[in-house]
């Protein structure tokens, strides 16, 4: 059996285990650091000079001191010292600093990036999959027939995206 969970990481406890509050007080600040989390900032490449206790941190790449290493974990001061996690992708976090939801992916944290097929305001559709570009208008003589064409256009688009009724 192993000795942690397979996707945070909690220590498990084993049969026989002295001291087994340890291990669990430990799996207790994981998920405490887990769930719902939020990191204060995502740019220091060095630790903060006085961290509160439970506060985390996304380290940047290039850190430094007790940093150095681990670049893209999560650090967390806790019990007086820095604990550091690798999260599974799929994990969010909220920056404090920035005031915005980040994930994790396989290939590092992804910031304000909102992934959906449609955005939906009180269950109304206002924005959809992107419709295929206009054309730009050229030629002709008659102003107006122009104009309104290409005024159709727009209107046709914006309600394709479901900014507009149709």
């Amino acid at each position: 059996m192993s000795e942690d969970t397979p996707r945070l990481k909690l220590p498990y406890i084993r049969a026989n285990q002295a001291q087994k509050e340890v291990t669990h007080n430990s799996a207790l600040n994981m998920v405490d650091a887990m769930v719902m989390a939020v990191v204060e900032d995502r740019d220091l490449v060095a630790p903060p000079l006085s961290p509160g206790e439970g506060q985390m941190w996304i380290v940047a790449a290039g850190a430094t001191g007790v940093w150095s290493g681990q670049s893209g974990k999560l650090a967390h001061f806790i019990g007086g010292a820095w604990v550091f996690y690798v999260v599974p992708d799929g994990a969010r976090v909220w920056i404090r600093d920035e005031q915005l939801e980040a994930r994790m992916t396989g290939s590092g944290w992804v910031a304000g990036d909102l992934r959906g097929t449609a955005l939906r305001v009180n269950g109304t559709q206002v924005v959809g999959v992107r419709a295929g570009a206009i054309a730009a208008v050229s030629g002709g003589t008659t102003v107006d027939s122009e104009a309104r064409a290409a005024l159709n256009a727009l209107l046709a688009a914006c309600r394709g995206h479901g900014l507009i009724a149709p």
